[in-house]
C-alpha cells in the first residue's frame, strides 16, 4: 500500500545570494522556495512592508510553502505559525484559531462571510496563493470586526503579464480521494493586460463512515496596467460545495481518548423515550472498542452551499508622494444544512458589500473610508440536539431525533415537516412565559461606515511611533422572517459608535536587529450566522453585542541578518478578548504567552522553518458554558466497573459561574517544523512534525487529550522539466490523536474528533 512507504521530499533549488526572494524558473516551473520573511506584506498595514519591519506577530505562508507544506485548510497554517491550534470544526474548519480564540478570515484585505461560530462552509484555497496570518485583532485599515484573536488573509491568485502559463495537477488519495486542478494565465498585452483562470474540482470519500467532500471551484482574474502609475486587479470566484458535518465521537470518557474504549447504551429520557433527547440518562450495557471511522454522521444529512466572490483592487499613483488604493467586495451566499440530529441551518441568500479607499503618503501616513453592507436571510434550530444519547454502536435509527408535536409546537414550519425557531420570541398563551425556542433565525441588515488614520513618526533614525485610529458607526435593523401564526413579527433597529486605537513603537537596535512594543484597544460585535444580527427574547437587538471590548500588548524583537537567508522572532502578548457563546452571550478569555519562529533557507538545498509558543489561557472572571457538565453526568451508577455516573442526564446545559479556571480545548504549548532537502536536480525529500501538550478537553478537566505529535513525510521526483511526481504519508507513525470538536469548549463534554490515520496521496503535476 502508498502508506507503507517510507519515501520523502520536497523540492528544492538554490538561488543565488544577491537576490534571496528570487524565483528561478525551469521551462515554466517555479522551484524555488520563498520563506516567511523574504515576501512582502500588502495592504494590511500599509502599502507593503516587509515582515520583520511590522510590529505586530505574524508569519507569510508564501506560494511556494503552500505547496512544499501541502496546506489544504485553514488548520494547516498551524505547521507555520505559533499558537494557531484549532478545534476540528465539524471536520470542514470555516475559521482559524489564534490563540484560543476563533479569528477572522479576510481575502485581499478585506473580511469575507464566515460560519457562525467557526460552523460555516468548507474553504478551497484554489484562489489564493499565499497566506498571511496575524495574532490579535486587524489593524486600524481592515476595520473593527467580531473574531479578535488574530486574523488570517487570503491573497489571492493575480494575472501575470510577464509569460503565459498552463498547470495541470491530479492527486489521488486513499479513501477514493481526487482532486483537479487546471491552472492557466495568458498575457493579452506584454507588460500590460492579462487574464488568468483556475479551476479546481474535488470529489472525495473519507476514513471516516458517510462522510465526503464535492466540489467545484473556479477563478477568474485580469490584471491591467495601462501606465506605470496605474494598476487594475479584479477576480471572480464561485464556489459550490457539498460536503458533511462530522460531528466525530461522542460520550468522550478518558478510556475513549487513551484507549478507544466506547461505552455502549442508548439514551432514555426522563419521559421513557429512547429517542435521544435533553436530560436522557444512559444504563452502560458494556464497553467496547470503537473504529475511529465510527462517527456521528448520517447518511442523510444535507449540506450543502453556492458562494461567488468578487474582488477589485485599483491601484493610482497620483505623484511621487501619494497613492491612492480602492478595494472592493461583494459576496453572495446559499447554505442549507438539515442533519438528522433535528439541527437545521439555512442561509436563504446573504449579501456583503464593502468599499475601502486608501490614500498613502510616502510610506508613513495612510488614511481614508470604508462602507460595508449586509444583509442576511437565515433560519436556524439547534435546540433540540442530543449527542450523548445517541450509542454509535447501535443502527442509524437510533441517532436520528424526529420532533413530537410538543417540541415541534414550539417552533415554526418553514416547509412541510422542516421546523426551525423563529426570530423572536412571543407569549401567545398570556401566562408571562415564551413559548418557542430561539436559535439564530433572522432576515438583518447592517450598515458599517468607517474612518481610519495611521501615522508614522521616526523620531531619531532608529526610533519610530506608530498610532492608528478608527471609529466604526453600525445602523442595524433585524426582522423576525418567521413568525408564528396569529403574532406580529417583531423587529428592532440599533446604531452604535465602535472604535480602535493602536500604538506601536519600535527601535532599531542594528540595522539587522528590530524590537518593538504594541498596545492595541478596539470594540468588536458579535453576530450570528453570515454575520447577521438576531433579537432576543424581548425582541431586540442586545446592544452588549456592539460593545465587546478588546485588549492586546505585545513585545518582540524581529532579527534579519543582512546578507544572510535566516530570519527569527520572539513575541510576549497579554491579550484579554471576548468568546461569543453557542447561546449567543460572550464571556471574557485572558491570554499571556510566548511566540517564536525561525526560518532558514541554505544555498546547497535545504531549508528549515520552526514555530513554538506557549500559551496561559483562561476565564477572565467570566461564566463558561458547556452543553454537558461532565461526560459522567450521561450515565447512571449501575456499572461503575465502567463509569461512576452522576444520573444527572445529557444534554443538561450546564452554567459554570465566573471564574479563571483554564480553557478548555487549548494546549498550553504548540510547536511544528517543516523542511525540505533537495538531494540531487530531479529528486528532493521533505516533512513536518507538529506537537501539542496534553490539555483539558471540558471545563472541570475530568477529560485529558495527552501529548501528540504527528509526522508527514513526502518525496518528489522530476522526471521532466515539465512534469514530476510526488508522494506524500500523512501522519507515518499512525498516531490516534484528538482534537475538540467545536471551538470555545461547549461540546467538551459530549464530543471528540478522532484524526485521520496514516495515509498516502499522489500528486501528478504538468506545467508548462
Amino acid at each position: 500500500m502508498l502508506s507503507q512507504a517510507i519515501l520523502i521530499l520536497l523540492p528544492l533549488i538554490p538561488v543565488q545570494q544577491e537576490q534571496p526572494d528570487e524565483i528561478i524558473e525551469v521551462r515554466g516551473e517555479q522551484r524555488a522556495i520563498v520563506l516567511p520573511s523574504e515576501q512582502e506584506v500588502e495592504g494590511v498595514f500599509g502599502a507593503s512592508e516587509q515582515l520583520q519591519d511590522i510590529p505586530r506577530a505574524a508569519t507569510v505562508i508564501t506560494e511556494s510553502l503552500l505547496r512544499e507544506a501541502n496546506i489544504d485548510d485553514l488548520h494547516d497554517v498551524a505547521k507555520f505559525a505559533p499558537n494557531s491550534h484549532a478545534a476540528a470544526g465539524f471536520g470542514n474548519p470555516s475559521l482559524p484559531s489564534m490563540r484560543g480564540q476563533l479569528g477572522e478570515l479576510f481575502t485581499g484585505g478585506m473580511r469575507r462571510q464566515a460560519g457562525n461560530n467557526g460552523l460555516g462552509i468548507p474553504l478551497s484555497l484554489n484562489a489564493y496563493e499565499g497566506i498571511l496570518v496575524v495574532k490579535g485583532a486587524p489593524p486600524v485599515m481592515l476595520g473593527t470586526t467580531q473574531r479578535v484573536g488574530g486574523f488570517v488573509n487570503l491573497l489571492p491568485k493575480r494575472a501575470r503579464t510577464d509569460e503565459s502559463r498552463t498547470e495541470l495537477r491530479a492527486r489521488f488519495g486513499e479513501w477514493d480521494q481526487q482532486r483537479w486542478l487546471a491552472d492557466h494565465n495568458a498575457v493579452i498585452e506584454q507588460g500590460r493586460q492579462a487574464f488568468r483562470a483556475s479551476v479546481e474540482v474535488i470529489d472525495e470519500g473519507s476514513f471516516y463512515d458517510y462522510t465526503h467532500l464535492r466540489s467545484d471551484d473556479l477563478l477568474l482574474a485580469y490584471e491591467w496596467t495601462p501606465t506605470n502609475d496605474t494598476r487594475w486587479s479584479l477576480s471572480f470566484e464561485y464556489y459550490d460545495v457539498d460536503w458533511t458535518d462530522n460531528a466525530g465521537i461522542n460520550r468522550p470518557t478518558q478510556a475513549l481518548i487513551d484507549s478507544n474504549l466506547y461505552i455502549t447504551g442508548q439514551g432514555q429520557q426522563p419521559n421513557g423515550s429512547y429517542v435521544p433527547g435533553a436530560g436522557a440518562v444512559i444504563s452502560p450495557t458494556g464497553q467496547v472498542e470503537i473504529a475511529r471511522s465510527t462517527v456521528l454522521t448520517d447518511p442523510l444529512d444535507t449540506n450543502n452551499a453556492e458562494t461567488y466572490l468578487l474582488h477589485s483592487v485599483l491601484e493610482q499613483q497620483l505623484n511621487r508622494d501619494w497613492l491612492l488604493v480602492n478595494r472592493s467586495y461583494y459576496q453572495y451566499l446559499e447554505r442549507e444544512g438539515i442533519n438528522q440530529n433535528s439541527f437545521v441551518e439555512i442561509v436563504d441568500g446573504a449579501h456583503t458589500l464593502e468599499h475601502r479607499v486608501e490614500f498613502h503618503y510616502l510610506d508613513n501616513t495612510v488614511f481614508g473610508a470604508n462602507v460595508r453592507y449586509n444583509d442576511v436571510l437565515g433560519y436556524s434550530q439547534f435546540t433540540t440536539e442530543a449527542d450523548n444519547p445517541i450509542d454509535l454502536a447501535g443502527s442509524l435509527e437510533q441517532r436520528r431525533i424526529p420532533l413530537t408535536p410538543a417540541q415541534q409546537a414550539r417552533l415554526v414550519e418553514l416547509r412541510p415537516g422542516l421546523f426551525v425557531s423563529p426570530g423572536a420570541q412571543y407569549d401567545l398563551d398570556g401566562d408571562g412565559v415564551g413559548d418557542f425556542n430561539l436559535s439564530d433565525t433572522t432576515d438583518s441588515t447592517s450598515y458599517q461606515w468607517g474612518l481610519f488614520a495611521q501615522q508614522q513618526w521616526a523620531m531619531t533614525e532608529k526610533l519610530r511611533f506608530t498610532l492608528g485610529l478608527r471609529a466604526d458607526y453600525y445602523d442595524v435593523e433585524a426582522r423576525d422572517p418567521l413568525a408564528p401564526a396569529g403574532a406580529t413579527a417583531k423587529q428592532d433597529s440599533h446604531s452604535d459608535w465602535l472604535t480602535a486605537a493602536s500604538f506601536a513603537a519600535q527601535y532599531n537596535w542594528t540595522p539587522d536587529l528590530m524590537v518593538y512594543a504594541t498596545a492595541y484597544d478596539s470594540d468588536s460585535t458579535s453576530n450570528s450566522m453570515a454575520g447577521g444580527n438576531v433579537l432576543n427574547a424581548a425582541g431586540q437587538i442586545d446592544s452588549q453585542k456592539f460593545a465587546t471590548e478588546n485588549r492586546l500588548y505585545e513585545v518582540g524583537m524581529k532579527y534579519a541578518p543582512s546578507g544572510a537567508r535566516w530570519y527569527a522572532d520572539a513575541v510576549w502578548f497579554d491579550q484579554t478578548r471576548s468568546l461569543r457563546n453557542r447561546d449567543g452571550s460572550n464571556s471574557g478569555i485572558a491570554t499571556e504567552g510566548v511566540e517564536l519562529q525561525w526560518h532558514y533557507r541554505h544555498e546547497q538545498g535545504y531549508w528549515l522553518t520552526l514555530a513554538a509558543s506557549y500559551i496561559d489561557a483562561h476565564w477572565d472572571n467570566s461564566a463558561s458554558f458547556q452543553g454537558t457538565g461532565q461526560i459522567a453526568d450521561a450515565f447512571d451508577n449501575s456499572r461503575p466497573d465502567i463509569i461512576n455516573g452522576t444520573g444527572i442526564g445529557s444534554p443538561n446545559f450546564t452554567a459554570f459561574p465566573a471564574s479563571n479556571q483554564q480553557l478548555q480545548g487549548v494546549p498550553e504549548v504548540q510547536a511544528n517544523a517543516v523542511a525540505g532537502w533537495q538531494v540531487t536536480e530531479a529528486w528532493s525529500v521533505g516533512g513536518d512534525l507538529s506537537y501539542t501538550k496534553s490539555y483539558p478537553l471540558d471545563f472541570l478537566q475530568t477529560v485529558m487529550i495527552r501529548d501528540q505529535h504527528q509526522l508527514n513525510l513526502h518525496t518528489q521526483y522530476r522526471f521532466t522539466p515539465e512534469f514530476s511526481a510526488r508522494l506524500d504519508i500523512n501522519n507515518v507513525t499512525d498516531q490516534e490523536n484528538w482534537a475538540p470538536v467545536f471551538e470555545g469548549g461547549y461540546f467538551g463534554a459530549t464530543l471528540a474528533f478522532p484524526s485521520l490515520p496514516r495515509h498516502a496521496q499522489l500528486t501528478l503535476s504538468y506545467r508548462f
